[in-house]
């Protein structure tokens, strides 16, 4: 009989850590038990970084360690967030783990979709069934795999008395849909914080700019920001899905060479603006809906100067966290893993292609038991 309690363990398209939350899942009621970011090792960095600059000549060795190493650190975070829970592995049903995605092309002749972080490794440290491997199958559906978030977004954040948008702000921006009367769309707007965060770590010893404090002291330059929006991605209807093997450093450096003598404080507030600006591009072309509210999430909620720039494009409509729906901006994502891993534990299919453009439902998620010891 299911008790409810879950594990979800997602590291997003930033690569900077594992989030991972304990959960209550009960009636379409989410209760948070613990939740803690557990930080990569210097090796971890260092190897995602390789595959994230130039992934068709990352070696296969490497990879295959890399996909062991995340797999005892995905371990790792599991165990650390059921202690802080008080509780025991015992007393968990079973973890869901997105892993880390590498690669995600979902169109094309092999369209195909890459997340690693060995599950086996996770199951046999936990003793705990894992539910990992989500997004293959709506691939192979003819679907995107992606985005995966306004699942978890329509049951938690829907209204019947208004239209309603939510934002997941990670490195990829995600918008999903819900409109009063019942349905649901979503698709990837374009970056978020993954080229925030790939410029100020070439400019400053962190990994993040906080607050988006570098990013206000400069000023947009509008020449760069068209050749920022000089993309096809941007006007793609949906569905649609994108990933930082796109929207990647030789993608920045291209268009950055184009304009060789702007300040990197500069660079900086004008890739703020590429962020926000095609978020709300993305809502202004939504038909047949008035939205009162966008509801965000993610790590961009914590950079104040990227919220303010979407404010000011969306002029009239109320911007606010999911924290003041019940949820801490920081851990959507992990709750959606935990929460997918139940869906698939009790054999429900999902009907993905309202946002994904799949042409079934199906299950997500292949299951992996605690292998069996002689």
């Amino acid at each position: 009989m299911d008790n409810g309690r879950y594990v979800g363990l997602i590291s997003g398209t930033s690569m900077d850590g594992i989030d991972a939350v304990a959960v209550q899942l009960q009636h379409a009621q989410v209760q948070v038990l613990a939740a803690r970011t557990t930080s990569f090792s210097t090796d971890v960095i260092e190897l995602l970084d390789q595959a994230r600059s130039d992934p068709d000549s990352f070696p296969l060795a490497a990879m295959a360690r890399l996909d062991a190493m995340l797999g005892e650190t995905f371990a790792d975070a599991a165990l650390a967030v059921i202690t802080e829970a008080g509780l025991q592995p015992g007393d968990f049903q079973a973890i869901g783990c997105h892993g880390q995605t590498l690669l995600h092309k979902p169109e094309g002749n092999f369209p195909y979709t890459l997340q690693i972080g060995d599950p086996w490794r996770l199951a046999a440290r936990t003793g705990l069934a894992v539910v990992a491997d989500f997004r293959r199958a709506d691939v192979a559906l003819g679907g995107q795999g992606a985005p995966l978030a306004p699942l978890l977004h329509r049951a938690l954040f829907h209204n019947v008395h208004e239209d309603r948008l939510v934002a997941n702000l990670g490195g990829i921006a995600n918008l999903t849909v819900l409109p009063a009367a019942g349905g649901l769309s979503g698709f990837d707007t374009g970056p978020a914080n993954c080229f925030l965060d790939l410029w100020y770590r070439k400019h400053h010893s962190g990994r993040f700019d906080p607050g988006g404090g570098w990013a206000a002291t400069g000023r947009i330059d509008a020449d760069l920001l068209a050749s920022l929006l000089d993309d096809p991605y941007f006007d793609r209807p949906s569905p649609k899905s994108t990933g930082i093997e796109y929207f990647n450093p030789r993608w920045l450096q291209e268009r950055l060479a184009l304009h060789p003598d702007i300040q990197p404080a500069d660079v900086q507030a004008t890739l703020t603006e590429l962020s926000a600006r095609t978020l709300a591009s993305a809502v202004a072309g939504l038909k047949g809906l008035n939205p009162a509210r966008l509801i965000v999430c993610g790590g961009g909620v914590h950079n104040r100067h990227l919220i303010t720039r979407i404010e000011a494009h969306l002029d009239g409509l109320t911007v606010e966290s999911s924290r003041n729906h019940g949820l801490d901006p920081d851990q959507v994502e992990a709750v959606l893993f935990a929460w997918l891993a139940q869906q698939r534990l009790a054999m429900r299919p999902i009907a993905t292609g309202c946002v994904t453009g799949a042409r079934a439902s199906t299950l997500l998620g292949a299951v992996f038991q605690p292998p069996e010891q002689a």
